[in-house]
Parts: C-alpha cells; sequence; structure tokens
C-alpha cells in the first residue's frame, strides 16, 4: 500500500513539474523570440515592462485575459470552445512519452523523468499530433468567417500531408532502435555510441522542414497570411483564447516536437557525440545534472533554429508547400526508408 501511495505521489509530481513547465515556458518563449526576432533586426525587442523586458510575458497575459470575450454572432459556440481544448490538451499530452533524463533514486526510490514509458510511446505522439486537424478545422468552421475557414483549410491541408511525411521520415530511427520506445530509443544510441543524426541525415532535414509545416512556421505560416486572412482560423477569438492558439501552435507544439527530434536524432540526454567513437562531456563538472542539461541544451538549440528561419525566409505558396511534400519530401523518406531495412540488417547488428 506504502508503495502504491508512493508510485502516486511520483506520478502526481510529474504531472504538475510538466504543465508547470511547459505552459511557464511556453509563455515566456514569447519573449525569446521577440528578443530574437529583434537582434536579427538589429532593435532591442522589449525592454519596458521589467529588466530587459522580462515580466512582457506577464503583462502580456494579464492583458489578455482582461479582454472581453468576443463570440460570433452566427457561430457554433459548443465546437469554437471544443477547438481550443482539442488543440490544446493533445499538444501537452505529448510530453507524456518524453525522457528527459535516465533513470535516478529519491529516498530509495526509482524515478524515470517521463511520465508514462509505453512501449508505443512514438504511436502514441502522432496520434495526438494528428488531432491537431480536428482543432483547425473546428476552429474556422465554427467561427462562421470566411477568412477563419479558408486558414483552417489551408492549415488542415499541410498537416495531412506533412503527417505522412513525417511519419516516414522517423522510421528510419525506429528501425535502428527496433522499439517504438522513447526511453529505449535514447538507450539503444548511448549503447550503441551513436546519435542517429549520423546515420539518418536526410530523416533528419526532413523531419526539421515537416517540423516547422506542422506547427505552422515560416516559411510555411500560410494559413495566417496576414495580408489576405488577417490571422487565420483565429480570426474571429479574443481575449485569453486569441493568446492560446499561437501558445500551443507556436510554442507548445514546437517544443514537443523539437523534444522529440531530440529522442530521435540526437540521443536524448546524452552528451556530444563523435560518431563511431564515443561521447565526450565537456558538462562532466555538473554531475549528475549533466544529461538534463544537455537534453535542455538540445531542444533550446532547435527550437532557437526554428525561430531564426522563421525571421530570415519568406512564405512559400500553399501549393509549393504541398508540392514540396509530396512531390520532394516523400519520395526521399521512402528512399531512405527502404536503404535503411536493406542495409541496418546487415551494418547494424
Amino acid at each position: 500500500m506504502e508503495g502504491l501511495l508512493a508510485q502516486l505521489i511520483i506520478i502526481g509530481a510529474k504531472i504538475l513539474v510538466i504543465l508547470a513547465v511547459v505552459l511557464g515556458l511556453g509563455a515566456y518563449l514569447t519573449l525569446v523570440e521577440r528578443k530574437v526576432a529583434a537582434h536579427i533586426q538589429r532593435r532591442p525587442g522589449p525592454m519596458v515592462v521589467g529588466w530587459h523586458g522580462l515580466l512582457q510575458p506577464l503583462a502580456d497575459g494579464l492583458k489578455l485575459i482582461t479582454k472581453e470575450d468576443i463570440f460570433p454572432r452566427s457561430g457554433n459556440r459548443f465546437l469554437y470552445n471544443l477547438a481550443l481544448v482539442l488543440a490544446l490538451v493533445p499538444a501537452v499530452l505529448v510530453f507524456a512519452v518524453v525522457p528527459f533524463g535516465p533513470e535516478f533514486e529519491v529516498f530509495g526510490l526509482k524515478v524515470k523523468p517521463i511520465l508514462t514509458d509505453v512501449n508505443v510511446g512514438l504511436l502514441l505522439v502522432f496520434a495526438l499530433g494528428s488531432m491537431a486537424v480536428y482543432a483547425i478545422a473546428l476552429a474556422g468552421w465554427a467561427s462562421n468567417s470566411k477568412y477563419a475557414l479558408i486558414g483552417s483549410m489551408r492549415k488542415a491541408g499541410i498537416i495531412v500531408s506533412y503527417e505522412v511525411v513525417i511519419t516516414f521520415a522517423v522510421m528510419g530511427p525506429i528501425i535502428l532502435a527496433g522499439t517504438l520506445s522513447t526511453y529505449e530509443i535514447v538507450q539503444n544510441q548511448i549503447e550503441q555510441k551513436l546519435w542517429y543524426l549520423w546515420v539518418q541525415p536526410i530523416a533528419f532535414v526532413i523531419y526539421l522542414f515537416a517540423l516547422l509545416a506542422e506547427t505552422g512556421r515560416v516559411p510555411f505560416d500560410i494559413q495566417e497570411a496576414e495580408a489576405e486572412l488577417v490571422t487565420g482560423f483565429t480570426v474571429e477569438y479574443g481575449g485569453i483564447k486569441f493568446g492560446l492558439f499561437p501558445l500551443v501552435e507556436w510554442y507548445v507544439e514546437v517544443l514537443s516536437l523539437s523534444a522529440i527530434g531530440v529522442v530521435l536524432f540526437l540521443g536524448g540526454w546524452s552528451p556530444m557525440n563523435i560518431p563511431f567513437v564515443g561521447f565526450v562531456d565537456p558538462l562532466f563538472f555538473l554531475g549528475p545534472l549533466s544529461p538534463f542539461v544537455w537534453f535542455v541544451l538540445k531542444v533550446g538549440l532547435l527550437f532557437l533554429f526554428v525561430l531564426w528561419l522563421h525571421w530570415t525566409l519568406p512564405r512559400y505558396r500553399i501549393d509549393q508547400i504541398t508540392e514540396t511534400a509530396w512531390k520532394v519530401m516523400l519520395p526521399l523518406t521512402f528512399v531512405n526508408l527502404v536503404l535503411t531495412a536493406i542495409i541496418a540488417p546487415i551494418v547494424w547488428r
């Protein structure tokens, strides 16, 4: 009975930590993006609220909370609110299968820094990711606005196209690891002393582009082309609801897919990897904290890469986006998958 109670306490603590970190970090990543964009454009960015604008996200959140919640007169209120729930909940649930570090002990109890280590973790990730289509389609339809509907149809088309691409892109690491468990994929890379990035470079590049498309980042942000659609499928949302949609799409989803990319290709919490030689840990002086710091650094670098592309590239047309998915990226993932399936059993084992 005491063991069960301890396990329940650990699970509850994990849930609270994940929610606090993901939502809190998501809010503060808005400030990070504004600072990065400002420095790219040679300006200071937010500087007024708090030291160097550190309290700006709190001020923005307070402002949105106090705004009036306006609802379109001829819209569908139930679907209008359901769309936000379907966008937020699956995006946060993805972190349930993200391993943040190796197993450690607390008061004699072994704790894995992952909410649930299921053997079909990646399948759960993409099942939850596919629900974004319903959230966006409902947001556009329930708003009863032409701008919102066009934006949602564009976004739904992009997600359907790139869900196929990203699924085939991750098949290579899955074949090499022989498992769908996110924790075991990291452990296999550590045991083999090799990040899968070095043997799956094509899959990694395609994964990054699919990440941009899935999260509506430049150059794939055609769903909210301001000159055409104002703000796309969120045009009829106001107040805190208007703030939560970009928080989920641009920050929480980018974080979750970046974390999954780190797990699949960059060895999770492992230190720097020299191909076919081993690992080098310049942060060895941090002791047991080193693996967690490495994981955070890798996710942070992927996030900064996304921001860099967002503020330097132009926007694609919708036909260019879908043609790139079906005519370029999907055939490349097929070639990569076939080569991996043929060569891996001969060379890898």
